[in-house]
């Protein structure tokens, strides 16, 4: 017995002077303090990219705001979005460069839907038809499909 008590009598002295007790609560503090100072350090280095971004990003949200609020006064407007949503799903015109065959030299073309064309004005107003087109379907599957969800809409 006077072995075990003198035992912790000792270890109580070793872990004074070591400090092991508790000591997680002494270094949390200064473990968020130095999270703080690394992410305060980041933001100051990375801050023109990101006022940069935040600009930009308003700046579209500003203008989609607008162009809203003037489309609800626009009669057309509605024929605007289709054209928009099918100039979308068409793919873009492609430079392309290829060797002429008649000299061997390289010249451009353009390449749309599979097909080569020598000149940009043709293969765009190629793809400006094709974008007429699929708005032109749009308008004439529109009373088909409005029927058919008119139709859902009533209780049986």
């Amino acid at each position: 017995m006077v072995t075990a008590s003198i035992w912790r009598c000792h270890r109580r002295r070793i872990d004074d002077v070591v400090g092991h007790r508790d000591s997680s609560g002494v270094l949390a503090p200064v473990f968020e303090i130095a999270a703080l100072i690394a992410v305060g350090l980041l933001l100051y280095r990375y801050h023109r990219q990101i006022l940069a971004s935040l600009s930009r990003f308003d700046a579209r949200n500003r203008a989609r705001q607008v162009e809203e609020i003037r489309d609800r006064y626009d009669a057309l407007a509605h024929f605007r979005h289709t054209l928009l949503r099918a100039e979308e799903q068409i793919e873009a015109v492609t430079e392309i460069e290829e060797k002429d065959l008649r000299t061997g030299l390289p010249a451009q073309h353009y390449l749309f839907d599979g097909e080569t064309y020598g000149s940009k004005e043709e293969a765009e107003r190629e793809r400006a038809e094709k974008v007429r087109a699929l708005a032109r379907n749009f308008y004439l599957d529109l009373p088909r499909a409005l029927s058919a969800r008119r139709d859902e809409d009533r209780l049986h």
